[in-house]
């Protein structure tokens, strides 16, 4: 059911600040600023230091960059399941974490913005 994705998901490598949020492995909330290395209409990457089980639901959302969102503040967000989970050997001890999208995105302008 869960597994890391294939090289033939299309999708893009990117670079955009996002914030993750959802249960820990312990059960209880948490939010974690971190970055999108790879999105596409079925999945998506980042690192995180925050412990998460598999299958977990977590939500992210994206920033989206000024270019693409026409100067507005907009973000990008989307519920998805922890698919797959890559420790690394990096000094700050993350967590590749590779989300299987379960809904479809939702682009809104930041509270406040009246673009």
């Amino acid at each position: 059911m869960f597994g890391k994705p294939q090289g033939n998901d299309r999708g893009f490598q990117l670079n955009l600040p996002a914030q993750v949020s959802g249960r820990d492995a312990s059960g209880r909330e948490f939010e974690e600023d971190t970055t999108v290395d790879f999105m596409s209409q079925a999945a998506a990457s980042f690192d995180i230091k925050t412990p998460v089980i598999q299958g977990g639901e977590l939500k992210l959302v994206v920033s989206l960059p000024p270019k693409l969102s026409q100067d507005k503040d907009l973000k990008l967000a989307v519920r998805g399941r922890v698919a797959y989970q890559e420790r690394r050997q990096a000094a700050n001890g993350s967590t590749k974490i590779f989300l299987k999208l379960e809904s479809r995105y939702i682009i809104k302008p930041e509270p406040g913005d009246k673009g």
